[in-house]
């Protein structure tokens, strides 16, 4: 099962906060798609996740908005 969370319109830091709630809400290896606005998010929430030991697996432009999808960390 994929879980999304859509965060178009949300300013940093709050998206990446967000993305972690969600992140520590599932079980280790599950794997988050999260929507994020073009410039400061993407550029900023990938690096973030990756740096708590989660892994970025895929970023994906669709146009008006960027597909992140991220698995949590087997770790935690």
């Amino acid at each position: 099962m994929k879980i999304s969370l859509d965060l178009r319109g949300t300013p940093c830091p709050i998206n990446f906060v967000r993305t972690k709630i969600q992140l520590e809400k599932m079980s280790p290896g599950e794997l988050l798609e999260v929507w994020l606005d073009p410039g400061e998010p993407i550029e900023q929430v990938p690096d973030s996740l990756t740096m708590e030991g989660h892994q970025v697996e895929k970023i994906e432009n669709q146009g008006q908005f960027f597909a992140l999808f991220v698995r949590k960390n087997p770790q935690q």
